[in-house]
């Protein structure tokens, strides 16, 4: 059996979409199900055994009451807000129920496999190596970056490096973030207005060296992401902390020309001041070191954000979930 947390969220839901395509029904879905329902529609058609609340989950796992032969736990859930202000609540639900999980997963010989986040790198300044060395050198910029921080370094004061596996997820995007409200991806959150008035706004450059729009990110599909999961999911060998981007930076603007050609729209942005708050912590520029993933023996390429945002609008057109 496969417990997904986070399972009824972007990415972790998208693994449970590719599980089930793959003849795969045997998962314990473990999330947050808000009164507005919104996070529901992720699991609308999908093949799950059982859901549990995270604050269940956590009761049972701690009194050691789950029942159920595990065989692989695949922890996407955390807060992923990364302009939260509570950093009480990040360590609580980000790193200490990870700390919780992860123990138990490895207690019953479960293959753990986790979500950092490229937020660790912070503004970059160290460059975006995921080598065992760097990992104590990351320098976040939030409260979120923080905890994902935290957890990683714990793994290695703890001996897990070898034992487990945690990914560095760089920009990802794709069908299934819809109910994530700020922190959805540029694409989700400019496909209307790009529809109705054939326009979208990116932030202008507060840097010298970048122009308006040219800001860099290496945005990855979440289809290419779950793809990963799935091959590192059944080789026990295969350990570590890894980033999981395209090892591709590409700029703001290449991303919105992609999303304009993919709804048959000629591009009209307009450029808008970032926030004060935002720009002393914004990333100018991330791009994976795919170095180690690669000598692991994941070979098979990127989608290119022309093809993923244009399979993306499909499902933006169509209201759909994957």
């Amino acid at each position: 059996m496969i417990i997904v947390t986070g399972g009824a969220g972007f990415i972790g839901s998208c693994f449970v979409a590719r599980l089930n395509e793959l003849g795969r029904g045997d998962i314990v879905v473990v999330d947050r199900l808000y009164a507005d329902g919104l996070k529901q529609k992720n699991l609308m058609n999908k093949k799950y055994n059982q859901f549990f609340d995270k604050d269940d989950f956590f009761s049972l796992i701690s009194r050691d009451e789950f029942q159920g032969d595990i065989t692989h736990v695949v922890h996407m859930g955390a807060c992923s807000s990364t302009t939260g202000t509570d950093r009480e609540y990040y360590i609580k639900n980000n790193f200490e129920y990870s700390c919780a999980v992860a123990r138990w997963a490895l207690a019953r010989g479960a293959r753990f496999i986790y979500a950092s986040s490229a937020a660790t790198y912070g503004d970059g300044e160290n460059g975006y190596s995921d080598s065992l060395d760097m990992i104590r050198r990351c320098r976040p910029l939030n409260y979120y970056g923080e905890s994902k921080q935290m957890f990683d370094e714990w793994v290695l004061d703890n001996g897990f490096y070898e034992k487990i596996v945690g990914l560095k997820f760089f920009n990802v995007f794709g069908p299934n973030e819809y109910h994530k409200g700020d922190m959805k991806s540029v694409i989700a959150k400019a496909y209307g207005r790009v529809v109705a008035d054939g326009r979208m706004t990116l932030f202008r450059s507060h840097r010298a060296g970048y122009s308006d729009g040219e800001q860099k990110r290496d945005f990855i599909y979440v289809k290419d992401v779950v793809d990963v999961m799935i091959f590192l999911m059944d080789r026990p060998a295969i350990n570590g902390i890894f980033n999981l981007g395209t090892g591709h930076a590409r700029t703001w603007n290449d991303l919105a020309g992609a999303l304009f050609a993919a709804v048959g729209r000629m591009p009209i942005i307009d450029y808008i001041d970032m926030p004060e708050q935002l720009r002393s912590r914004y990333q100018y520029f991330t791009q994976a070191e795919m170095s180690r993933l690669r000598e692991a023996g994941y070979v098979r390429p990127f989608t290119s954000l022309e093809f993923a945002i244009k399979d993306y609008v499909g499902y933006l057109r169509q209201g759909a979930c994957w």
